[in-house]
């Protein structure tokens, strides 16, 4: 197996027992600059004392971590010749956080402009995970002049799962190879699961912007995702409700189709249309 079939092994294996990579790091031993690289096959050949701790970390044997099926498997292709579909998070498989928003203004007393500005100034760099959440949180609260402050809570409450895409992620995953290709903050992704708001899907990738360290629409992370998708940029489609990361992901060479959260029937139907597989 190449370095990069291993990483996105690995990091399928991660995945799957509901790890980040911070989290993986420290139950193995690892530094973190080690991890990425590994998952990015970024180091040739890594020990194989290395891979023998990250198996042990992930509660798996060592033939079973080399052993797992790549992305690469055989699926089906639809009739454009896509065969591996990323989905963005926010905006498509849950509807904004806005709702948050309002409750902030109501808890801190701020006006919600304020708020808004605040929470958008410090947004990109907490995505990178250039800052940790404390940091972010501390940012915010100092700023708006309150004691306690935790995105993630007000987040969570402020976010619904737009339901219908359920189903629509289920029947994905069993025809194609999917992925989530989100813009989100540390530690969300793998709370989210856990607390089933997004859709219970077997994802053959996620690239998480906090972990990889950039952010959509930045040409750097659609790179990494073609990367773990394991296939060629003309085989991928991206379904995501910002225009500005679709262009970004069509320069790639990549299919891309735009959901709009308050039509989320109108924007199913056209996801069913473009997938229709091959017979």
């Amino acid at each position: 197996m190449d370095e990069k079939g291993l990483g996105r092994q690995l990091q399928a294996a991660r995945v799957k027992a509901g790890l980040t990579q911070q989290a993986l790091c420290q139950k193995a031993g690892l530094s973190y600059s080690t991890l990425t690289k590994i998952e990015r096959g970024a180091i040739k050949a890594p020990s194989i004392f290395t891979v023998q701790g990250i198996a042990a970390a992930l509660g798996v044997g060592l033939d079973e971590l080399v052993g797992l099926h790549g992305t690469t498997a055989t699926k089906r292709r639809s009739r454009s010749g896509v065969s591996f579909v990323y989905f963005d998070i926010n905006g498509c498989l849950v509807r904004f956080y806005h709702r948050a928003f309002i409750r902030m203004a109501e808890v801190s007393g701020a006006p919600a402009d304020v708020i808004e500005t605040t929470f958008w100034h410090y947004n990109d760099e907490a995505c990178r995970g250039d800052m940790t959440m404390h940091e972010f949180n501390q940012a915010i609260a100092s700023s708006l002049g309150i004691n306690e402050f935790s995105w993630l809570e007000y987040y969570l409450d402020g976010i619904e799962t737009i339901e219908q895409m359920n189903d629509v992620v289920q029947w994905a995953s069993k025809n194609y190879h999917i992925g989530l290709l989100t813009n989100i903050m540390p530690g969300f992704v793998s709370e989210m699961r856990k607390r089933h708001m997004l859709p219970d899907a077997k994802y053959d990738a996620i690239i998480d912007s906090s972990e990889v360290g950039v952010i959509k629409p930045e040409a750097r992370i659609y790179e990494l995702a073609t990367e773990r998708a394991g296939c060629a940029p003309s085989e991928i489609m991206l379904i995501d409700d910002s225009r500005t990361n679709l262009m970004a992901a069509e320069r790639q060479g990549w299919h891309v189709l735009w959901f709009d959260e308050y039509r989320p029937e109108e924007s199913i139907k056209r996801i069913n249309d473009a997938l229709v597989p091959v017979n």
